[in-house]
This record gives C-alpha cells, sequence and structure tokens, in this order.
C-alpha cells in the first residue's frame, strides 16, 4: 500500500519545476538558430534592396536620354500593382485559402477602418515619388546617407503621436546624426566642385542640382516618418466592430489596404500630369511632338527596378513584424557602406575626407540608436506568438 505524502512532501511537489525533456530542450535550442538564421537573411536581403534600387535607379536615369527615359508616375503605378499581388498571395497563404472572406471582413464589413489606410498610403505615394527626385540630383552614397534622416524624424514623430519617451543616450545619437549629416553636405559639395573640375559626367552640375535633391530628401523623410508611425498606431491598436474590440488586421491585409488606395491615387496622378509626360523625340502627321505612353522606355532595368521595390515593401513588414529595429538599423548602416563602395566603381563618384567623417558618425548614431529602442517599439513579448505565426507565408520551409 502506497504511502500518502504528508503536506510537506505535497508542498515540495508542488514547487518543484519539472525539468523539460532533453528533446523539447534540443527543439527549443533548434528553434532559437532557426529563428537567429531567418534574421540574418532579413538583414542581408534588406540591406540588398535598399542598395541595389538606389544603383539601378541612378543608373537608369544617367545611362538613358530624356526622351528614352521611364516616367517616375509609371514606375509607382506598376510597383503598387506588385505590392498588390503579393501583398495578397501572402495574406491567402496566411488566412489557408481564405483570401475572399478575409477581404469582405476587412474591407467591406469595415469601411471605416478601412479608408484609415487612406492617410498613410497618400504619403508613402509622395514619399516614393520624391524619392526618384531626390536620387535624380544626388550622388548614390549622399542619397544613401541624408536620407538616414528620417530616423531622427520618426522619433520626434513618436513623441508627439505615441508618447514614447527617449533616453539621454539616445538623444545624443539624434545630435550626432544631425551634425554627420550637416558634415556629409559639406563634403558632398566640395566632391561636386572637384567631380565638375575634374569632368565627372555623371556626378556634374548639368545633371544634378543639390538643392532639389536636399528638399526631396527632407520631403521623404517627414513622409517617412508620419506614415509609418500611423501605420504603427494601427498595426498594433485593436479596431472597432460595432462598440467590440476586434483583433488587429494582419500586416499583409494592411498592405494589400494601403497598395489599393496608392493604385488609385497614382491612377489620379498619371490622368492630372499627362500632359508632362514628356516626348518620344518624334512627331505626328502634323509634325507635332508625340507625348510618352504608358510604360514608355520600360526596359528591363525599369522593370528590375518595379521588382525591388515592390519586394522591398514586403521584406519591410517582414522586418517589422518579424525582427525588430536593432536589424533594421544594421541593415540601413550596411547598405549605406555598400551603396558608397559600389558607387565609386560604377559612376566614378568622388569622395571626400568630410564625406568619410560624416558618414561614420551617422552610421555610428544609427546604430546606438536603434540598440537601445524601447520595447514599445518592437511590440513586446505578448505579441511574438502572432508575429511568428503572421511570418509563416514567408517563413522558408
Amino acid at each position: 500500500m502506497e504511502r500518502e505524502p504528508n503536506p510537506e512532501e505535497s508542498e515540495k511537489l508542488l514547487q518543484a519545476p519539472e525539468s523539460p525533456p532533453m528533446e523539447a530542450k534540443s527543439a527549443t535550442d533548434a528553434g532559437g538558430k532557426n529563428d537567429q538564421a531567418f534574421r540574418l537573411f532579413l538583414l542581408f536581403m534588406m540591406t540588398a534592396q535598399n542598395t541595389s534600387v538606389i544603383l539601378v535607379t541612378r543608373y537608369t536615369r544617367v545611362v538613358s536620354k530624356n526622351e528614352d527615359l521611364y516616367n517616375i508616375n509609371d514606375i509607382v503605378m506598376i510597383t503598387e500593382v506588385g505590392k498588390l499581388v503579393l501583398a495578397a498571395a501572402l495574406e491567402h497563404k496566411y488566412t489557408n485559402g481564405h483570401l475572399l472572406r478575409s477581404i469582405r471582413e476587412n474591407i467591406f464589413e469595415q469601411p471605416l477602418d478601412f479608408f484609415r489606410i487612406l492617410i498613410p498610403s497618400l504619403l508613402y505615394l509622395l514619399q516614393n515619388s520624391v524619392l526618384y527626385i531626390a536620387i535624380s540630383n544626388l550622388t548614390a552614397p549622399m542619397f544613401q546617407v541624408t536620407y538616414q534622416c528620417k530616423l531622427l524624424t520618426t522619433a520626434i514623430v513618436s513623441v508627439v503621436m505615441l508618447q514614447r519617451r527617449y533616453n539621454l543616450k539616445q538623444w545624443i545619437c539624434l545630435t550626432l546624426l544631425g551634425i554627420g549629416v550637416a558634415v556629409v553636405v559639406l563634403g558632398a559639395s566640395e566632391g561636386g566642385k572637384k567631380a565638375r573640375d575634374g569632368g565627372d559626367k555623371t556626378d556634374s552640375a548639368d545633371d544634378q542640382n543639390l538643392f532639389a535633391g536636399l528638399v526631396a530628401v527632407t520631403v521623404a523623410c517627414l513622409c517617412s516618418a508620419f506614415a509609418g508611425v500611423y501605420f504603427e498606431k494601427v498595426l498594433k491598436h485593436s479596431t472597432n466592430d460595432g462598440g467590440h474590440a476586434r483583433a488587429p488586421v494582419s500586416m499583409w491585409m494592411r498592405n494589400v489596404q494601403m497598395a489599393f488606395f496608392s493604385i488609385c491615387i497614382a491612377m489620379v496622378n498619371m490622368y492630372r500630369e499627362y500632359g508632362d509626360r514628356g516626348y518620344t523625340g518624334e512627331t505626328d502627321a502634323d509634325d507635332n511632338p508625340v507625348p510618352k505612353p504608358f510604360m514608355h522606355g520600360f526596359t528591363a532595368w525599369a522593370w528590375a527596378i518595379v521588382a525591388l521595390q515592390a519586394g522591398g515593401g514586403m521584406l519591410v513588414a517582414a522586418v517589422i513584424k518579424y525582427a525588430d529595429n536593432v536589424l533594421k538599423g544594421m541593415a540601413t548602416g550596411v547598405s549605406v557602406a555598400t551603396g558608397t563602395f559600389f558607387s565609386m566603381f560604377l559612376f566614378g563618384t568622388t569622395l571626400s575626407m568630410q564625406f568619410g567623417i560624416g558618414s561614420v558618425m551617422i552610421l555610428a548614431s544609427v546604430y546606438f540608436f536603434s540598440n537601445d529602442l524601447p520595447a514599445s517599439c518592437t511590440g513586446g513579448a505578448k505579441n511574438k506568438a502572432k508575429v511568428e505565426t503572421e511570418m509563416k507565408p514567408m517563413l522558408p520551409k
């Protein structure tokens, strides 16, 4: 007959933690290694995407004649269509084939929530448009470095809209970032003068306007900050369903909604600016110049830009939901370094000492600021399970 444990023994049994089996530990270790490998994969892909978009866009606008160049609105339009297709495919896989039901529940049955996405759609569309202006008027490394000011603007907007608080170390990093950008601008101006004196055809004053490029970068940073913070607020807060809170809509469905609005806006822009599309260099029967038709100048390089931008939109979503801001900061820094390296060979860009010093200051500021972000920026542990489930459509099998 078995002896019943006394109360003291029972209490010890209840308090003693049960050791997990060796198989469970091995599975946990393997899962951690897989997560780390996927994070490194995202870092590599985001770095490659950022660098490739800048270099390919710059290359197409340097080597093409004006009459053979694609229209920016056409690129934006086709890119948003590509994002819509990709996001819909990921949502289809995420919902196990119930894409139509997800569209009905999150669009037709929630029209007010659906139209909330119109705001970041407008801002992102404006951002993409002015980025092409910035890239056309700035050298590749200067654009990549000055565009990092979006971290500063995003931090300020986060304080205003999300009531976030940053420590002294982070504000020092932001200050150094601003100083570094100023040093970079001075270095680029000096490099531009040397290029003009040396006859550098790719970075000459005839092809570029420094002031226009800097204004375009500033507008892009502001658009990125407001759109990103607003989109984050929409993603992380539950929606209202007849007075009852419901779970946040998936990242992929939000991208479907945003792409839909972006396509509508791009179509309006194309119609409004039809007369300013430029001309092909040919004339019609009445000897009038022929305007560029839709998708004029869409070479293989133009399609490469579309693919990179469309895939990049989904990649950013993956980084936001699956990884964290440390990964984003590291990817940004690495892309600046790689973009600078390749631009010296592809475009003969001249880099000054000031440019190098400013670049180091900016990269260091971006890394140390991103490495100490508040926990609220990444959603915390409570969203980890949802993030991993939402990322299944993109995880390698």
